[in-house]
C-alpha cells in the first residue's frame, strides 16, 4: 500500500546530512514494504516542532536507526516528505555508535541508553506512552 498524507510509517534513517536524513520505508500502518519499495525524506525542519534552528540532524538521528513518522507530503518521485514533531513519533529502536549494542529510550526523550553499558547519546525519541 501507498502511503497517504497523514500516514504513520516506520522507516530505517539509510543516511544523515546536516539538512536532511534520508530514510527507507519499511512499514506503512503496520504493513510492511518490500525493502528498498519507498524512500523518505525527513527534512530538519520537520523534527521538532518547536526550536527548529537548533535541531542537529546528527544528534537525532543516525543510520540505522529505526523511526516512526508521519507522511507530511507526497514529495517527489523518489521520496516521500516526512515528519517527527510530534511527541510520539521518533527513534523508536536504535543501536549504539560506540558498542553496537541495543538502546533504550530514556524518559527525557532526548537520549538512548545502552542497555548494557550505560551509554548515552542523543536521539530525536519517540515517548512511546
Amino acid at each position: 500500500p501507498l502511503p497517504a498524507v497523514g500516514a504513520h510509517v516506520t522507516c530505517r534513517v539509510a543516511r544523515v546530512t546536516p539538512r536532511l536524513a534520508a530514510l527507507d520505508v519499511l512499514c506503512v500502518g503496520g504493513a510492511p514494504l518490500p525493502e528498498g519499495a519507498l524512500g523518505g525524506v525527513l527534512r530538519k525542519q520537520d523534527v521538532v516542532a518547536k526550536e527548529v534552528d537548533s535541531v542537529d540532524m546528527h544528534a537525532s538521528f543516525r543510520a540505522g536507526d529505526v523511526v516512526a513518522a508521519r507522511v507530511l507530503s507526497l514529495g517527489d518521485a523518489r521520496a516521500y516528505y516526512l515528519g517527527t514533531a510530534e511527541p510520539q513519533l521518533g527513534v523508536v529502536m536504535a543501536t549504539s555508535a560506540a558498542t553496537g549494542l541495543s538502546m533504550a529510550a530514556d524518559a527525557d526523550a532526548m537520549e538512548m541508553v545502552c542497555e548494557e553499558t550505560g551509554l548515552r547519546e542523543p536521539r530525536k525519541v519517540a515517548r512511546l506512552a
